[in-house]
């Protein structure tokens, strides 16, 4: 079920392959969001309109959803699905307020002056969250929560309606108890491009969030304009298991499994010392697949086409493989996983121990789920409240520090060929003083 290679295999165009994840966005993605954008630039909300549609099959009247939507969401759903979903928002307000403490403003001396930075939040931001066939609660709090601990003034929650017009009452309740200040209903390019231009909110500095490759094309055509920032380029979703011979064969499979049902392209991926339990994990996936039909298609192909084991002589030897691969999620479940924590260098978020499927951090433990793959996680992180926020540096210093600056400066700016106006600058400040050397002229 599960194709299981072996270390020796791995010839360097082999393991090239394996690493090589296909692309969020092609050239024809990037050419039919380009003209979307092209629309919404000209022409505004009659062109959100028209593009709605005809994509999403319904243009909402009005696109804001309103109080009373709200209201009814509220009423629609148990006490039970709200208390999971306010239980799940307390941890994720919890990991990340203790996020914000670490991002404290600070200060220091060089050179005798006083430098230092502060952090203030993106005033205004775009949290995308995936809808239309399916729905998700639960990203609408990974993305609003920390956007509201970072002090960010407006938060609008873009999600595609239904067939209906509606969004789903679960993705309205957790907007309102995340604290969104707006739920315009329009997905897809044509819902970032509305966010970008403020049609019906004021525009978006900062558009987090995943979502298709159209999506992801419109993020990253808009970023190119150097007036907008996006959080990662997005693609399928992944993880990697890397496992010794304590792994529960059952808990890695149901694991890979649990990938598998985000998409057939979503790869699944199992990193072991030992033989044995590969094959013991394949046999389970099947097992698996058969006990429990739904998505059956989609999760085969996943297994089939996207997903694979390598057996390596040592536990190192698969952190590295792990490290070049940079997975969206990594669990390890070893002998000694904290131990094993600390070789990772690439990986989204990290789940240790035998106890920690994808799915707890999903939705439950508080850390963030929008986490970067295809191989980002190897210079992007995830989603935190840093993300909504930017550092600012200052500098204070005192007569005596730009004197002590002034001779460098006069000679760097010659190099450079900014001396007549750079360096005058600093000796401007020193005109007509007594005391000036002959080598300060």
């Amino acid at each position: 079920m599960l194709k299981i290679y072996s270390s020796s295999e791995l010839t360097p165009q082999l393991r090239a392959r394996l690493l090589q994840r296909s692309s969020s966005e092609d050239r024809e993605a990037l050419a039919i969001v380009q003209a979307i954008l092209d629309e919404i630039a000209a022409e505004g909300l009659v062109a959100l309109k028209r593009i709605s549609e005809r994509l999403d099959g319904v243009a909402p009247d009005p696109f804001l959803v309103t109080p009373e939507e709200f209201e009814e969401a509220e009423l629609a759903l148990s006490s039970e699905i709200k208390q999971a979903f306010q239980t799940a928002y307390q941890n994720i307000k919890s990991f990340h307020a203790f996020q914000r403490k670490m991002l404290e403003d600070q200060k220091t001396t060089v050179c005798t002056s006083t430098l230092g930075y502060m952090y203030r939040p993106v005033e205004r931001v775009a949290v995308y969250v995936p809808g239309g066939k399916a729905f998700y609660p639960s990203s609408v709090l990974m993305g609003v929560v920390p956007a509201r601990i970072a002090g960010v003034s407006h938060i609008t929650l873009l999600t595609p309606p239904g067939r209906d017009g509606k969004i789903h009452p679960a993705v309205l309740y957790c907007a309102r108890l995340a604290g969104a200040n707006a739920v315009l209903k329009a997905g897809g390019a044509h819902g970032v491009a509305a966010a970008y231009h403020g049609l019906l909110t004021p525009p978006a500095e900062l558009i987090i969030g995943p979502g298709n490759r159209y999506v992801t094309a419109a993020k990253n055509l808009l970023a190119s304009t150097g007036r907008v920032r996006i959080d990662q380029p997005a693609g399928p979703s992944e993880v990697i298991v890397i496992a010794d011979n304590t792994a529960r064969p059952a808990f890695v499979a149901a694991d890979l499994l649990s990938q598998a049902e985000h998409g057939e392209d979503s790869p699944c991926i199992l990193l072991t010392d030992s033989l044995v339990l590969a094959e013991r994990v394949s046999e389970e996936i099947a097992k698996g697949l058969d006990e429990r039909p739904e998505r059956r298609s989609m999760k085969e192909t996943s297994i089939r086409e996207h997903s694979y084991a390598v057996v390596f002589e040592t536990l190192d030897e698969a952190i590295a493989f792990s490290n070049d691969y940079g997975p969206e999620h990594l669990e390890i479940a070893t002998e000694k996983p904290e131990r094993d924590l600390e070789k990772i260098t690439a990986a989204g978020s990290v789940f240790l121990g035998h106890y920690a499927p994808v799915a707890l951090g999903d939705y439950f433990s508080g850390t963030n789920h929008i986490l970067p793959t295809g191989g980002a996680a190897r210079m992007f992180s995830g989603v935190g409240v840093d993300t909504f926020m930017k550092r600012i540096t200052y500098q204070y210093p005192t007569r005596e520090s730009l004197r002590k600056a002034l001779e460098p400066i006069r000679i760097m700016s010659k190099v450079e060929g900014l001396d007549q106006e750079h360096g005058h600058s600093v000796e401007v400040r020193f005109e007509g003083e007594k005391d000036r050397s002959p080598s300060q002229g």
